[in-house]
C-alpha cells in the first residue's frame, strides 16, 4: 500500500509480448496515450487487446502489434471509423472478436467479479451469435426459462487507463462527465497501471471534487504514472478537449510517415514534434 509511482518505461518493462492487455477510455476520449506510445517504443507485440477502441487500437494495429482484438467498436468519435484500424483489419492483420457494447460491459463485470461469464440479453436475436460462433447461451433455471447470451469474462494480464488526478497510493479520480469503464478494466486485470494528468496528495482528491469522483481504488491499482497531457490527442475533460486538428492529421497521414515523425523518439520528443507541427499549422 506504499508509493506506487513509476515511469511509463517502468510500466512497459513489466509487460511482455503475448499478453492480454486492456486499454481504458472510450473511442477518442481519455485514452492512456502516453502509455500506448511507450508500449509502441518497447516493441511489445502479439497482443490480445481488449478496448472500447480509439487511436490506441489504430496505432497498435498499424504497427502490427495486435494478434487478436476484442472490441465493440473502434472510432475517433468525430471521425466515425478509425482509418488505421480499418486498413489493418481489411488486410487481415489480426483476429477480431466484435461484440455488442452491453455484452462488452458485462464481460468486464464478470472478470471484475471473478465469474466465468454473466447472462445478458444484449446480443440475443442479433448477428453477434453468428459472427462469434464460440458464444453460448444459457437458460434461466427459474420458471421464466428465458434464454440469455453467456458473455464470457474479459480477463486481462494488465490494464492501462488514464484519469485526471491520482495519489501515490493508486487512488484515481476522474473529473469529466463520464467514468467510462476504467474501474472495471482495473478490477478485471491481474495488474493495472494508471497514468494521470497530475499526482496530488490524497487529501486534495476529495478537497477539490466530490468523493464519488474517486473512480479507482488503490487495491486495484499496481502503478501510477504522472503524465501531463498524457491522453493527447484524445480528450481528458475538463483538463483539455480532443485535439481535433492533430487527430485529422493522424487520420489522413500514412502510418509509416506519422510514426516516423511523431513516434520515433521518447515522450519528450513526441511533445516536441507536436509543438513543431502546431507551429507549422499556425503559419499556414
Amino acid at each position: 500500500m506504499g508509493d506506487k509511482t513509476m515511469t511509463a518505461e517502468e510500466v512497459v518493462s513489466r509487460l511482455s509480448s503475448g499478453m492480454t492487455l486492456g486499454i481504458g477510455g472510450w473511442g477518442s476520449r481519455r485514452k492512456p496515450m502516453a502509455l500506448v506510445r511507450a508500449l509502441l517504443r518497447a516493441g511489445i507485440g502479439d497482443l490480445t487487446v481488449i478496448s472500447y477502441g480509439g487511436p490506441d487500437i489504430g496505432m497498435l494495429a498499424a504497427a502490427g502489434r495486435i494478434r487478436r482484438l476484442v472490441t465493440a467498436f473502434v472510432t475517433l468519435d468525430s471521425i466515425p471509423l478509425e482509418p488505421h484500424y480499418r486498413a489493418a483489419r481489411e488486410s487481415g492483420d489480426f483476429e477480431l472478436t466484435e461484440v455488442d457494447e452491453g455484452m462488452f460491459m458485462w464481460g468486464l463485470h464478470a472478470a471484475a467479479h471473478r465469474l466465468p461469464f454473466l447472462p445478458v440479453r444484449a446480443g440475443v436475436g442479433s448477428d453477434v451469435m453468428r459472427v462469434n460462433p464460440t458464444l453460448r447461451t444459457v437458460t434461466s433455471p427459474y420458471e421464466d426459462a428465458e434464454t440469455f447470451v453467456a458473455m464470457p469474462a474479459l480477463r486481462m494480464d494488465a490494464a492501462l487507463v488514464h484519469v485526471n488526478r491520482a495519489d501515490r497510493l493508486g487512488n484515481g479520480q476522474y473529473l469529466g462527465p463520464d467514468p467510462y469503464f476504467d474501474d472495471l478494466f482495473c478490477e478485471a486485470a491481474d495488474a493495472a497501471y494508471v497514468s494521470c494528468e497530475r499526482i496530488v496528495d490524497t487529501a486534495v482528491l476529495t478537497k477539490e471534487a466530490a468523493p464519488q469522483s474517486l473512480l479507482l481504488k488503490r487495491l486495484a491499482v499496481t502503478g501510477v504514472v504522472e503524465a501531463p497531457n498524457g491522453a493527447h490527442f484524445t480528450s481528458c475533460a475538463p483538463d483539455y478537449g480532443r485535439d481535433e486538428a492533430f487527430q485529422r492529421t493522424y487520420a489522413a497521414t500514412p502510418w509509416p510517415e506519422f510514426a516516423e515523425r511523431f513516434l520515433s523518439g521518447d515522450e519528450e520528443a513526441y511533445r516536441s514534434s507536436v509543438r513543431a507541427w502546431q507551429k507549422e499549422e499556425r503559419e499556414q
